[in-house]
Formats: C-alpha cells, sequence, structure tokens
C-alpha cells in the first residue's frame, strides 16, 4: 500500500491515521460513561489488525491520559506502532527549555524514547516567539527525541513562516494538521491546502468525518449525539437536512463500493494530495470501519462530484 512521507527524507506513514482525542476526554466525548479503556484497547489493537500503526495524540487530550493509554497499549504489542503528539503553547511556556520538558512529560507518558511527529498544538505566540519555539524543536530533532516537525491549526501565513526558520536549520515542516472533511474546506479557500503544497507539508486532516456527521447515522428525525455536539447547530434537524443531498451520493458511492457513506468521505481526503485523515476511533468496530477506506479508490468523476457537492463548504 502506498505511504507518504512526513517531510523530506521523513518517516513514512500510511495515508490513514487514528485521532485518540476521545481515548480519556471525559468533557467533550464522555469518556468512562458511555465507553472506557477496555473500548479504546480494543480500538487500537483492531487498527493494528487492520494495518493501521499511526496515532495521533496531544497533552491536552485528558489531560494527559490519552498518551497514557496510547503508552499503555504499545506496551501490549510487537507490532510498530508511529506516534504524533502535540506540545501546547501555554502562555507561562516562553523558553525553550519549556518545549524540552513538554516533550519529556510526553515521552514518559507515551513510555517512549522518540516520537515519530512532534506537532505545535496551535499558533500562540505572543509569550513565545516561532523562532523560539521552531528553534526548539530543530533541537529536538538533533537530539533524536522527535523524527519530524509538525504545526497545528497555522495559517498558510504562518506555516510559511514555520517553515522558514526551520529549513535555515535544514529540517523540513513535515505537517499541518487541520480541520479538513467535506463539511469543512476552508482550508482550501484560504490557501492553506495549497501553500502546503507548494511547501510540501503534509495535511493532517482532523475532524475528517465532521464529528460523525458524515456517517450517515444522525438524521432530521432520527439518533442525536450525545455531549456538546448535541447543542451544535449542525446536529439539529435543519442542520441535518442541509447535508442531505451530500449524504445521498456518500450513499449512492457506498454501495457501488460495498463501503459505509464515511469510508467514502474518508477515500475523497485520501484522493487529494498530501493529506492524511486522521478519523477518531472509540470502539474496535470504528477503528475496522476507518481501515475500510484504504485499499480502494474513487475514480476522478466521483471525486470531482463530491467536490461539487460540498462546496457550499468551501
Amino acid at each position: 500500500m502506498n505511504t507518504i512521507a512526513l517531510g523530506k527524507n521523513g518517516p513514512h506513514v500510511l495515508p490513514l491515521g487514528i485521532g485518540a482525542w476521545s481515548w480519556g476526554d471525559k468533557l467533550f466525548w464522555n469518556y468512562g460513561k458511555d465507553y472506557g479503556q477496555a473500548e479504546v484497547s480494543e480500538a487500537f489493537h483492531a487498527a493494528l489488525d487492520a494495518g493501521i500503526t499511526f496515532f495521533d495524540t496531544a497533552e491536552v487530550y485528558g489531560p494527559g491520559e490519552s498518551e497514557k493509554l496510547l503508552g499503555q497499549f504499545i506496551q501490549q504489542t510487537d507490532k510498530p506502532v508511529q506516534v504524533a503528539t502535540k506540545y501546547a503553547p501555554y502562555p507561562w511556556r516562553f523558553t525553550g527549555r519549556a518545549v524540552s520538558d513538554a516533550l519529556s512529560e510526553s515521552l514518559d507518558r507515551l513510555q517512549l524514547p522518540r516520537v515519530t511527529l512532534y506537532q505545535v498544538h496551535w499558533p500562540f505566540t505572543f509569550f513565545m516567539s516561532q523562532e523560539t519555539l521552531m528553534n526548539a524543536l530543530a533541537d529536538e530533532v538533533e537530539r533524536g527525541r522527535i523524527e519530524a516537525v509538525g504545526v497545528s491549526n497555522y495559517s498558510a501565513d504562518e506555516m510559511r513562516e514555520a517553515h522558514q526558520i526551520l529549513a535555515a536549520r535544514g529540517i523540513p515542516l513535515a505537517v499541518n494538521q487541520v480541520k479538513y472533511s467535506l463539511l469543512s474546506r476552508k482550508v482550501e479557500s484560504e490557501g492553506i491546502v495549497s501553500t502546503a503544497r507548494e511547501l510540501g507539508v503534509v495535511i493532517l486532516a482532523y475532524s475528517p468525518l465532521a464529528q460523525g456527521l458524515l456517517t450517515g447515522k444522525y438524521t432530521p428525525d432520527g439518533k442525536k449525539p450525545t455531549g456538546p455536539r448535541q447543542w451544535d447547530s449542525r446536529f439539529q434537524p435543519e442542520g441535518l437536512r442541509k447535508i442531505q443531498p451530500l449524504l445521498n451520493v456518500l450513499r449512492e458511492l457506498g454501495d457501488k463500493y460495498e463501503k459505509t457513506p464515511a469510508q467514502v468521505a474518508l477515500n475523497w481526503l485520501i484522493a487529494q494530495e498530501g493529506v492524511i485523515p486522521i478519523p477518531g476511533a472509540k470502539t474496535a468496530t470504528q477503528a475496522r470501519q476507518n481501515a475500510g477506506a484504504l485499499g480502494w479508490q474513487l475514480s476522478a468523476d466521483e471525486v470531482a462530484k463530491l467536490e461539487e457537492l460540498s462546496r457550499p463548504w468551501l
């Protein structure tokens, strides 16, 4: 199966990973109520069994619990696992040493000597400049504790600046992790995707199923989500009716390829150049369903049809 390099001469990963935001998160995802450690452990092992080895977490997920869980699960397998985690640029972190200390704490929770990818979670640079931050990350690459450097939620200009600072150290900016799906395409209209292609930066697409909207399981007259999503206007009857034409085509294509609407939506992202979707998985079933987006491809005409239908979300 084809892989994607995270930066020039960087580690290669499959064009699909698993996002671990929901692992240990009680505030948004109701961890400990609707599901718990047993379910996410099964999700982890099911993903590995399906060939998915790339997992994305962050120190603020849980907080810290997602990294701890992932670290425990990694100790239970002999299979290779690639881990991406994220540094939170909190206001009280204003020196390069803060980056090193945060990475040490993440590595301790993950029980790993290094991570495949270390990303800056959001572009907050009031207390620490991009120069200080990126050079601290470059230092950690040289120390061997980071294989590739990434950012998250960076604009096109912010991404270009980070890329330039790292390039001066001979280190590529490997990734920009942004919200990207058929129902969230502002990263295209804002020039983030085109700039990433120009710079050779991979797009990690978080919320690639729009927090479940693209699965088709939520309908105007049917099932409603739990947690904060139940108050999101997109999950209200009017919002759900708006996306029905797109969901109908996802179902039609799913019937053609014997796939689910979610698998079609993920395959559309995979069809974009240099994009890796990282859907979440709280259960083994969800992990296996995510993996079903790999190993096949939509035709160019089908990709174009979905692009046209989803233009209202540009």
